[in-house]
């Protein structure tokens, strides 16, 4: 009997090239995501088109526990907004990224135009989280974090389930690195939160 774990292949996103020949507008971007939901799309700075296929149930069931943490402590300490993985924000330098979960204080979130806040709302989260499934790129995902970090986000985590790692993000200091920890906690950007971790391993 073959009792060999199997091993898992990293698979990179699809990137479809679009420029110089091809320049969507934000409009036309959100309305090609609308009619591909099937597909996670994202765009880069330079406007080419990233397409991920959808996570596999196990990975969606840990995100989902991620989320649910992250709302009820939102709801409880009332000073931002939520975010899970469907929605997307149109960085500074013209990126259109969707964490798996992210976090905008309430101010910051109402100081954009109710009109963009229904599309790709030009914001950086102040808080973002991407968790790595086994197929998932550590480099293209650690790649993303910085581009958060270097956009305005004030913490980020990574959370590496396949060798149940944390990289911690934040502006001008170097990346954190944490092996196997089982609590996360907010720092001041979300004081009073504690992420139980035992339960997205």
């Amino acid at each position: 009997m073959n009792t060999q774990t199997p091993v898992v292949t990293e698979i990179l996103p699809m990137v479809l090239k679009m420029q110089p020949n091809i320049v969507m507008t934000d409009d036309q971007f959100f309305d090609f995501c609308q009619l591909n939901r099937n597909f996670r799309i994202e765009r880069n700075q330079i406007g080419d088109l990233i397409i991920m296929s959808p996570t596999g149930s196990e990975t969606d069931e840990r995100n989902f526990n991620l989320i649910v943490q992250l709302g009820v402590w939102t709801k409880q300490d009332g000073t931002g907004v939520g975010f899970g993985s469907s929605g997307g924000f149109t960085l500074p330098n013209g990126a259109v990224r969707s964490p798996d979960a992210a976090w905008i204080k309430k101010e910051k979130w109402e100081a954009v135009p109710v009109e963009q806040r229904k599309k790709f709302a030009p914001i950086s989260p102040d808080f973002v989280v991407e968790l790595r499934s086994e197929t998932d790129s550590l480099k293209t995902l650690q790649e993303k974090m910085q581009e958060y970090i270097e956009n305005g986000v004030k913490l980020g985590w990574l959370l590496d389930r396949k060798q149940r790692k944390v990289f911690i993000y934040r502006p001008d200091q170097l990346v954190e690195e944490l092996d196997n920890p089982q609590t996360l906690n907010g720092d001041n950007i979300l004081p009073g939160f504690v992420l139980d971790l035992t339960q997205i391993w």
